[in-house]
C-alpha cells in the first residue's frame, strides 16, 4: 500500500521575528546580553530564515512526518495510531504574532514532554483537525479489518459444532440400526 501525502504544513512568515523577539527578551533580561542584541538580530535573522526553510511537516495516510534542523537535520515519523495527544499552546508573545505551538505526544514515548513540537504552522487548528480525522479514519479501517477474523473464527466454531452434532446423530442412528 502506498502512503501518499494528504496535507503539507506551511509556516508563518513572521515565525523568524517571533524567535528573534523571544531571544531578545532573554538577552535584555540577562543584562550582560544587551550588547549582544545587535549581533543577535543580524545573525539570528539569517539563521531563522534558513531554519524555517528547512522545516517540513506532512500528513500521509498512515503517519505524520516532521523534519527540521539547521546544522543537524532531524526527521521524526510518527504512526498515526500511536498519537495520544495533540495540544495547541499559545503564549503572550505568540498571541502578538498569531502563532501557535503544536505538540504531539505518542504512546510509548520515553521521557517527559512532547515527541514533536511544531511552532508557526499556518492554519494550525485545521492541520491538527486533519491529522486527528485521518487517525480516526485509520483506526476505523483497522477495527473493521480486525473484525473480519473474529467473524471467521465464529463461523469456524459453528461449523465444528455442527460437525460434532452430525457425528452424534450418525452414531445414534448406527446404534439403533444394529439393535
Amino acid at each position: 500500500m502506498s502512503d501518499k501525502t494528504l496535507v503539507r504544513a506551511h509556516f508563518h512568515a513572521n515565525l523568524g521575528l517571533y524567535w528573534l523577539l523571544s531571544g531578545s527578551v532573554f538577552f535584555f533580561l540577562s543584562i550582560v546580553g544587551i550588547p549582544l542584541l545587535l549581533l543577535w538580530f543580524h545573525l539570528g535573522l539569517l539563521a531563522t530564515k534558513r531554519y524555517i526553510n528547512n522545516m517540513n511537516a506532512e500528513l500521509t495516510e498512515q503517519k505524520l512526518i516532521v523534519s527540521k534542523g539547521l546544522f543537524t537535520r532531524t526527521e521524526n515519523t510518527v504512526p498515526l495510531d500511536k498519537i495520544t495527544d495533540m495540544a495547541l499552546i499559545q503564549g503572550p508573545i505568540m498571541r502578538m504574532f498569531g502563532i501557535h505551538k503544536l505538540t504531539v505526544e505518542t504512546a510509548g514515548q520515553s521521557g517527559a514532554g512532547a515527541l514533536i513540537s511544531l511552532i508557526g504552522v499556518i492554519n494550525v487548528v485545521d492541520f491538527r483537525a486533519q491529522v486527528l480525522a485521518q487517525k480516526t479514519q485509520l483506526s476505523e479501517r483497522q477495527n473493521s479489518a480486525s473484525a473480519r477474523p473474529n467473524t471467521d473464527v465464529l463461523i469456524l466454531d459453528n461449523l465444528q459444532q455442527m460437525n460434532a452434532t452430525l457425528l452424534r446423530i450418525e452414531r445414534s442412528l448406527t446404534a439403533k440400526q444394529s439393535n
